[in-house]
């Protein structure tokens, strides 16, 4: 028979109790996380959001609330009165908060009972139920402590941005959540329209033009904690959904947005008590793409950086790198393969190594012969005990696998600190990256970002001269915060001329009728007067992935979605009514 709350109150909470309430008389709410039955004595672990109390019933002195207790179990949801004691100096557990005191209890209020969960909720590490499982209960899941912290955690991350901000400033603004498709990059999620048949929304992938149209509107300093959307493939650090601290500011320089984000990050780090060295360093993407093969680079990791490898034999175009692993002589031709699988993963047709041990070995050792070999590891730079990793082939793929391989490297031989936080700056990006693919030039950040003063005329010079081999060559004012190797931000000033916006739209391969098609609002709106400006959009679950030290960041989200983009509680995405289908005007076409 259950009870009902009635009138009843909580005085604390589970993780509240200390010494300097002995003695007090309570009303604790919360589940049953475990049972122990010792006859005369029965032990619950009471549990809420704060934490765990004991509360022992006992047959002498509430004999009524002791037989109940006998019938409880796990996760049943319960109220205790009773008195705080201190515990026993054998029994106290310094593992907990309360652990000095426990709760003898007088009266028990069963408020509702509990199915035995599909999993374990004290679980941790490996002893954890699979992900999937969790996802399905994600209800269950989240009542684990871990999970439970990360998201009081995110609370306190976005109410620390919002105090921030306005203090420097800013105003919070919403902008729409359906807007016209614009697709450049990602997919977009679409929306049909019932009363315009035939057409139809997005969901943004960020609120960019939105916030530019703010500074066109004088508002001057913008910010907004967004939800944006892309159709996309998804990894540990990417959601279909997500959330971004969406910036936009007036008038601004590189100088001021730099100052502004460090102090941002700086603010948001101190509530896990870390000083975030302030300022950051800088480096130019051409800087870290030749040094660490990759444009959010782990700066904890010391050493294993790029070295051009003079390599006889290469094809034009290609060139050879290599990494020097201090100690390396030691892995073993076990690891040596993984590596070399891993480094394929990224492009790499094969790995080649040397290993200066008591002699030198090498897989180059038959085709370059051992005087090459010796040289190749002297100029990389390796002495005796240490091993070269040396990949060749395009450039793209040499920095791509290297990259990875340096981060792999370092985790296998714990180069990383788990107590530093490393952050920089990544400036001077290309305006626009070549897709062999399809044979055209794409944004590498978006079409709204501006180049760097002095090439401008490289790019009127590619536009309407017809030098399209410049388009590799121009640099932008964008730049990137990365911070332990994640990229937590991507920013830029932004074009806010109009003649500079056509010839971008123009070298992306857009006719006049595309652009005014896609964008013609936005180009009208350069026309009335448009201040220089720039913003940044830091995506608040990939700092929340660094603040919890998780590397999912489905560990850091409420209600995520599994990596294809499916939520396996709700089971979404799922079916519609053909009654909704017919007021949309839509039908589903079988392959």
């Amino acid at each position: 028979m259950l009870d009902h709350l009635g009138n009843l109150e909580r005085t604390h909470s589970c993780g509240e109790l200390r010494a300097e309430h002995i003695g007090n008389n309570v009303l604790l709410m919360g589940w049953v996380a475990k049972r122990r039955d010792f006859g005369e004595l029965t032990f619950v672990d009471l549990r809420d959001r704060a934490g765990i109390t004991q509360v022992v019933f006992n047959s002498e002195d509430a004999s009524e609330a002791h037989a109940k207790a006998k019938d409880l179990r796990g996760e049943y949801v319960i109220a205790v009165k009773g008195d705080v004691v201190a515990r026993d100096a054998n029994t106290r557990n310094p593992k907990i908060a309360t652990g000095d005191v426990e709760v003898r209890a007088r009266e028990l209020f069963v408020l509702n009972d509990a199915r035995t969960p599909p999993f374990q909720l004290d679980a941790s590490g490996d002893a954890l139920a699979s992900e999937d499982l969790r996802l399905k209960f994600r209800y269950l899941d989240l009542r684990r402590s871990q999970l439970q912290a990360n998201l009081h955690l995110r609370h306190r991350v976005t109410n620390e941005i919002r105090r921030y901000m306005t203090a420097q400033g800013f105003t919070e603004i919403e902008t729409p959540i359906l807007i016209k498709s614009t697709p450049e990059g990602a997919r977009d999620y679409i929306v049909p329209s019932r009363i315009q048949p035939g057409k139809f929304f997005a969901l943004p992938q960020s609120p960019q033009l939105f916030k530019q149209l703010c500074m066109i509107g004088g508002l001057d300093k913008y910010f907004q904690i967004a939800h944006c959307f892309r159709d996309e493939d998804l990894r540990a650090d990417r959601q279909p959904e997500f959330t971004q601290l969406d910036v936009e500011m007036s008038f601004a320089r590189l100088e001021d947005i730099y100052r502004l984000i460090e102090g941002l990050f700086a603010s948001v780090f101190k509530l896990i008590n870390v000083d975030l060295p302030v300022p950051f360093p800088r480096f130019t993407f051409a800087e870290v793409m030749n040094r660490f093969g990759s444009d959010k680079p782990d700066l904890r990791i010391q050493g294993l950086e790029l070295k051009e490898i003079d390599v006889p034999g290469l094809a034009e175009g290609e060139q050879a790198k290599g990494i020097v692993v201090s100690g390396g002589a030691k892995l073993s031709r076990k690891t040596l393969d993984e590596l070399q699988e891993f480094a394929k993963r990224y492009g790499a047709k094969f790995l080649a190594w040397i290993k200066l041990g008591d002699e030198i070995s090498s897989s180059l050792l038959k085709a370059l012969g051992a005087e090459t070999v010796a040289k190749i590891a002297d100029t990389a730079g390796a002495e005796k005990g240490d091993a070269v990793l040396i990949v060749s082939g395009k450039p793209k793929v040499v920095a791509a696998s290297l990259g990875a391989l340096r981060n792999e490297v370092a985790k296998r031989e714990n180069l990383i600190p788990s107590d530093v936080y490393a952050p920089l700056w990544v400036t001077d990006f290309p305006m626009f990256e070549f897709h062999e693919e399809d044979g055209r030039y794409y944004s590498m950040h978006h079409p709204f970002t501006s180049p760097v003063d002095e090439d401008l005329q490289l790019l009127e010079r590619a536009v309407e001269g017809g030098e399209t081999n410049l388009l590799g060559q121009i640099r932008t004012k964008a730049y990137d915060p990365v911070i332990n190797g994640v990229e937590m931000a991507s920013g830029s000033i932004r074009i806010h001329r109009r003649d500079v916006q056509r010839l971008v739209f123009k070298a992306l391969g857009m006719t006049t009728e595309e652009a005014r098609e896609r964008f013609g609002f936005f180009l009208d709106a350069l026309e009335y007067g448009t201040p220089p400006h720039g913003g940044i959009a830091p995506g608040i679950d990939r700092l929340m992935m660094v603040l919890a030290g998780t590397d999912n960041m489905r560990d850091v989200i409420a209600f995520p979605k599994t990596a294809s983009a499916a939520d396996l509680m709700i089971d979404a995405p799922g079916g519609v009514d053909p009654k909704q289908l017919d007021e949309l005007h839509l039908r589903i076409v079988e392959d």
